[in-house]
């Protein structure tokens, strides 16, 4: 029988689901009676889409170039990661500070009917002319699958007109998934494919491989690097500000980890498979438990758990006298929680350290591992609301007007405009995760309480889109199917 390999669209994995309105005790009881099927919604304000998250986890590669075969809109959201790539240079002592080398090939009606295929081919020449480049990466579009132009077969054939740039396809076409976080998928296939190409090379003892996505703040980084070095590993961190050189080493690891799991967890499996490289899968290192189970995790593989208990208990003798002053201002304060599946999950454990109380939880996919957490959660909250959604902020205003939280921890934008104090914890630019980023984290969140004036005036001088009659129904009312 033939391998089967992974394609790189969540979905084909079973028991994922993208859209859901429930509680925790009540999705907790479905999705393991197996009673949560795919739902859709009738209506939906915007949709986050694979080809930005494939975009954003390279931005920062040195040497590279990026281009987007794609309409000219497509490259819009990328400013998220123009903007985390040139804070991170700052926060590295980089004096010069430059945008990446991002070029939109600029799809247009006469494109649809004729093909881009020549857009395509001059956006190269024009990569190689200018930049001379180590690694050029060309991303697929919705537009660009839609006319069915071959970027592997014209990868392959600009490949011998450039021998010294390495040109690197990615499909990550948005109809593919609406689960976004197969773009970091995408990504890794392609650097599997033709950078790695699974020739496996002699190994470094005591190397590993750190996973990071670009959301990451380079005090977190440093804060991931010391703790692994108390277990005696050299660290490889990638791909965020790293190199073909260092992305070239990932075999010769020892073990694999990631700082955030819903982003190489699947890349991770590959280099098992390919490569023998033994991973650690465990959760996002924001909170005391958690920052103990990831901490656990990667030493199991590497075969430190003597080691890794002796730091820890060390570690809470340092930071649980601090945490117990962080909770005397939080205790008992109710908090609405967005993010990524990752650390919308690692946050809400993360606030039982300080003695809050989850009301509310949105984040973008269920499944095994979200099973995992709601557990855990539903044993130490009560009656908190699950929304399982991509991008709907109309959904998320409408339950915060209804929960009215004291916190909201997340992406802020919205909840900011409704006077609410706001931390967030998909931070670039500062700590968040660790035994050094909770302590931060937690001050932060109390500061945010203690002060919350600028919000409360930005809700004075600010109109959110929707009609007050909105508020008054069911923020779930769009949400078709999903459940027997």
């Amino acid at each position: 029988m033939a391998e089967v390999k992974y394609s790189g669209v969540r979905e084909s994995h079973p028991g994922r689901i993208n859209d859901l309105g429930s509680t925790g005790a009540k999705v907790e009881q479905d999705y393991r009676k197996g009673c949560l099927k795919r739902a859709d919604r009738s209506f939906s304000q915007g949709l986050q889409c694979q080809q930005i998250n494939s975009m954003a986890a390279l931005m920062s590669l040195e040497d590279s170039v990026f281009i987007s075969h794609s309409p000219q809109g497509c490259v819009g959201c990328s400013i998220m990661a123009v903007d985390m790539y040139r804070v991170g240079q700052a926060h590295r002592g980089i004096k010069k500070i430059k945008n990446p080398r991002l070029i939109v090939t600029n799809l247009d009606q006469k494109s649809v009917v004729f093909g881009g295929e020549t857009k395509l081919r001059e956006a190269v020449e024009l990569a190689v002319k200018r930049y001379s480049p180590k690694l050029i990466f060309i991303y697929a579009s919705c537009a660009s699958g839609i006319i069915g132009d071959d970027i592997d077969a014209i990868s392959s054939d600009l490949q011998k007109q450039y021998p010294d740039t390495l040109i690197v396809p990615i499909h990550c076409e948005g109809f593919k998934s609406k689960i976004c976080a197969s773009g970091f998928d995408a990504a890794f296939i392609a650097i599997n494919k033709y950078i790695l190409k699974r020739e496996k090379i002699e190994k470094q003892k005591g190397l590993v491989n750190l996973f990071a996505p670009t959301t990451v703040s380079y005090a977190d980084q440093k804060e991931m690097e010391r703790m692994l070095k108390l277990l005696g590993v050299e660290v490889n961190y990638i791909p965020f500000y790293s190199s073909l050189e260092k992305i070239k080493r990932i075999p010769a690891a020892e073990a694999s980890t990631s700082i955030c799991k819903v982003f190489a967890d699947e890349f991770m499996k590959t280099l098992e498979e390919d490569y023998d490289i033994p991973y650690s899968h465990t959760v996002m290192p924001i909170g005391v438990r958690n920052t103990d189970k990831w901490y656990r995790g990667i030493a199991k593989v590497l075969g430190k758990e003597d080691e890794v208990e002796e730091i820890i208990e060390q570690e809470h003798k340092r930071i649980e006298p601090l945490v117990a002053k962080i909770r005397q201002r939080l205790e008992g304060k109710r908090v609405f929680i967005c993010g990524g599946t990752g650390r919308s999950f690692a946050a809400a454990a993360l606030i039982d350290d300080f003695g809050m109380e989850l009301i509310g939880l949105e984040t973008p996919t269920y499944d095994d591992d979200a099973q995992v957490d709601i557990e855990y959660l539903n044993k130490i909250h009560k009656n908190f609301v699950v929304d399982i959604a991509n991008m709907q902020p109309f959904e998320q205003v409408n339950l915060v007007k209804k929960l009215k939280p004291d916190a909201f921890i997340g992406v802020p934008e919205w909840a900011a405009k409704l006077g609410i104090p706001t931390t967030h914890v998909l931070d670039g630019k500062r700590p968040t995760m660790g035994y050094d980023g909770l302590l931060f984290l937690g001050n932060k969140i109390a500061d945010q309480l203690s002060n919350p004036g600028f919000n409360k005036k930005l809700s004075k001088h600010s109109r959110l889109p929707y009609k007050d009659s909105w508020y008054e129904q069911d923020p779930f009312k769009f949400i078709t199917g999903g459940q027997e």
